[in-house]
């Protein structure tokens, strides 16, 4: 089964929980064995990238790592760049940063890295990723026009455009260790304008925050910061519970 179709075929069950990990945050060993927990306490899914500090080696061994640790659940690989692309991965977001002020965030990059990704035979996911204030390190680095916290006309307007271009998916991320999740009424005026499923990311650390964004319309959660930290399966847990 192709990811995508996974993932619509569980959202017509239940919203979704994906755990990110950043190679550059943690051994590959490292990586693996936080997979296999959170694989057993209930996560859908994988996404694996940074911001910054990806590279072929850790990518390709990070990737590898977590499907040993969990064999039955897939992996995305969510790029920064062309630079690289793991052929390990099941699937890669072949995203472009809506709101970069950087022409190659929104298509160059993706023009780039077309050919390896077929060539590769990688299931691409075409996605619109817009960032949110903060916008923290992805924010810079993706040279972000940050969508406000307020701005919830301009949230219509990115996810529709999002659904015009006929992407499967929006990506709403306030950043890696952001103080606070994307608002949830950013979430709800884009859940209002279109039907593809919406992920949320960046800020998000306890139960009550959780179950707000799924309650606000947010399809797919995703959180990675939380996980990077010893004793990281209580508050993982916690989190779950709003899935419930």
């Amino acid at each position: 089964m192709k990811v995508m179709d996974y993932i619509y075929s569980t959202l017509k069950k239940k919203k979704m929980h994906m755990t990110l990990l950043d190679p550059a945050k943690q051994s590959a060993e490292r990586a693996g064995g936080i997979a296999h927990v959170a694989d057993e306490i209930g996560t859908d899914l994988f996404m694996v990238g940074g911001s910054t500090g990806v590279n072929q080696d850790n990518l390709d061994a990070t990737v590898m790592a977590i499907k040993k640790g969990a064999p039955e659940k897939p992996v995305i690989y969510f790029p920064a760049g062309a630079n690289a692309i793991s052929r390990y991965a099941d699937a890669i977001y072949f995203m472009s940063l809506l709101n970069s002020r950087n022409v190659r965030n929104v298509a160059g990059q993706q023009i780039n890295a077309a050919p390896v990704i077929k060539k590769l035979g990688i299931e691409p996911i075409p996605m619109g990723y817009v960032i949110v204030e903060p916008g923290m390190k992805v924010g810079e680095v993706g040279e972000a026009e940050l969508l406000k916290r307020d701005d919830t006309e301009m949230a219509k307007a990115y996810a529709i455009a999002t659904e015009f271009f006929g992407m499967k998916l929006l990506y709403l991320e306030a950043g890696s260790g952001a103080a606070e999740p994307v608002p949830s009424e950013l979430v709800r005026a884009a859940r209002e304008e279109i039907s593809i499923p919406i992920l949320v990311g960046g800020g998000i650390r306890d139960m009550g925050s959780a179950k707000k964004l799924l309650e606000s319309g947010a399809d797919i959660l995703v959180t990675g910061t939380l996980v990077e930290n010893a004793g990281f399966e209580k508050r993982l847990a916690s989190i779950m519970d709003a899935f419930r």
